[in-house]
C-alpha cells in the first residue's frame, strides 16, 4: 500500500508544535562538568588547522604571563569558541604561531648551587636601584614568547607552538593598585589596564620593601602567600620568579631574595641556558613535579645580572615532548617613570 503524505501548508500554532516536538533537555551543565569544561578550554585549544592562530594556553602559576588574567581568560575562551574572529568582534587577531624550539636537556646539579647563589646575591647587592616615589611607576620592557598547544580532534594529535618573539611593556604603581600592560598583537590596541583595588600584594614594590631581610624569614613570608594542593615549593619558586621578571626589587632585599631561593628544595644550577635573545648564561632552575616543566632563571655568566627566563619541558606532559622550549623571555629595560604609559627618556631613572 502506498501512503501519500500530506504537505501541511498552514502554520502550526505554538501548542500544536509543542506536542509534535520532543521535550527540550535541560541545557544547564552540572557544576563539576562545567568546571571541567572551563579547565579544559583554558588548558588547550582544539584546532585542526596545522598552523594555528590561537592565543597561548595558561600554564599553572605563570604569573608573568597572567598579569591581565581576566583579559587572558576571556581571550582564550573566545578563541576556543570561534577561531579566526576579527578584531571587530572584540577578540585580538594575534600573529600566527611558530613551531616551538627543541633543545637538548642539560641535567641540573646542586654541586655549584651555594657558590652560584652567593655570586648572584653579591651582584644584586652591588647593583643599586632607584626608589619609586608617590605617583611614579615601575616600568619593565621585555621580549617574550609563550606556549600554545593545538589538538586535532579528528586524529587526536597534539602539536606545540609558541608565539613569535615580541615586545611586552608593563607599568606598575609601587603599591600594586594601578598598572598598564601593552603587548601589541596579543592585547587590544593600546594595551589593557592592570588597575586592581585588591592587588596581589606579594607582587608589589611596597610589599617587598616591607619584607624581612633575613633569607629564612623572607622565605617563610613567601611560603605564606601560597596555598592549594599544588607543590608549595614550586609555588614559592614561581612567586619569586615572577618578582624578578616583572618587578623592581629593593636593593637591600635583592641578596636575601636570591639566598632564600637557594633554600627551596629541588632548586638546581643549569650550567648553560639561553634567554630569548640567545644569550648564554647560567641558570637557577626547578622542575615542576606536576607539569614536568623546568623553569630556568638565566644570569650573565660574568656579571651575574638577570638576563631572562626559559621554560623547558623535561618530562612529557599533555603531548608536550621533552626538550620543548615552552617559554622564553629577556629583559630589555627596567626603569622608574613619572606616569602610566610613559617610557624612559631624559630625566628618567634606569633600574
Amino acid at each position: 500500500m502506498i501512503r501519500n503524505s500530506r504537505r501541511r501548508t498552514e502554520p502550526l500554532d505554538h501548542a500544536e508544535l509543542a506536542r509534535l516536538l520532543p521535550a527540550p533537555a535541560d541545557p544547564r551543565l552540572a557544576a563539576d562538568r562545567q568546571d571541567l569544561l572551563e579547565e579544559h578550554l583554558m588548558s588547550e585549544i582544539h584546532q585542526p588547522d596545522p598552523i594555528p592562530a590561537a592565543s597561548p594556553v595558561r600554564r599553572p602559576l605563570r604569573r608573568a604571563a597572567l598579569l591581565a588574567a581576566p583579559v587572558a581568560a576571556a581571550a582564550a575562551l573566545a578563541v576556543a569558541v570561534s577561531l579566526g574572529s576579527s578584531a571587530g568582534t572584540g577578540t585580538v587577531a594575534s600573529p600566527r604561531l611558530v613551531k616551538a624550539p627543541v633543545v637538548q636537556i642539560e641535567e641540573g646539579s646542586t654541586v655549584q648551587l651555594a657558590s652560584t647563589v652567593h655570586a648572584i646575591a653579591a651582584a644584586a647587592t652591588a647593583h643599586t636601584t632607584p626608589q619609586p616615589g608617590p605617583g611614579q611607576y615601575i616600568y619593565i620592557k621585555s621580549q617574550v614568547s609563550f606556549m600554545a598547544t593545538s589538538h586535532n580532534a579528528d586524529t587526536g594529535e597534539f602539536a606545540t607552538w609558541v608565539q613569535p618573539l615580541h615586545d611586552r611593556e608593563v607599568w606598575k604603581s609601587p603599591d600594586g593598585t594601578k598598572g598598564w600592560l601593552d603587548e601589541p598583537g596579543y592585547q587590544v590596541k593600546g594595551g589593557v589596564t592592570l588597575d586592581n583595588d585588591e592587588p596581589r600584594k606579594q607582587l608589589s614594590y611596597q610589599w617587598l620593601a616591607a619584607q624581612p631581610a633575613d633569607p629564612d624569614a623572607l622565605l617563610k613570608s613567601v611560603y605564606s602567600t601560597v596555598s592549594g594542593s599544588r607543590d608549595h615549593d614550586q609555588q614559592a619558586f614561581n612567586e619569586i620568579g615572577s618578582i624578578i621578571r616583572e618587578q623592581l626589587v629593593p636593593s637591600g632585599l635583592a641578596a636575601s631574595l636570591y639566598e632564600a631561593v637557594g633554600k627551596i628544595p629541588g632548586v638546581v644550577v643549569v650550567e648553560h641556558a639561553q634567554d630569548a635573545s640567545g644569550r648564554d648564561g647560567i641558570a637557577l632552575a626547578r622542575l615542576d613535579p606536576q607539569t614536568g616543566e623546568r623553569s630556568e632563571w638565566i644570569f650573565d655568566r660574568e656579571s651575574h645580572q638577570y638576563l631572562g627566563s626559559r621554560g623547558v619541558q623535561v618530562r612529557e606532559f599533555n603531548g608536550i615532548k621533552p626538550g620543548t622550549v615552552v617559554e622564553r623571555t629577556t629583559i630589555l629595560t627596567r626603569a622608574v617613570v613619572d606616569a602610566k604609559n610613559q617610557r624612559p627618556g631624559a630625566g628618567q631613572a634606569p633600574a
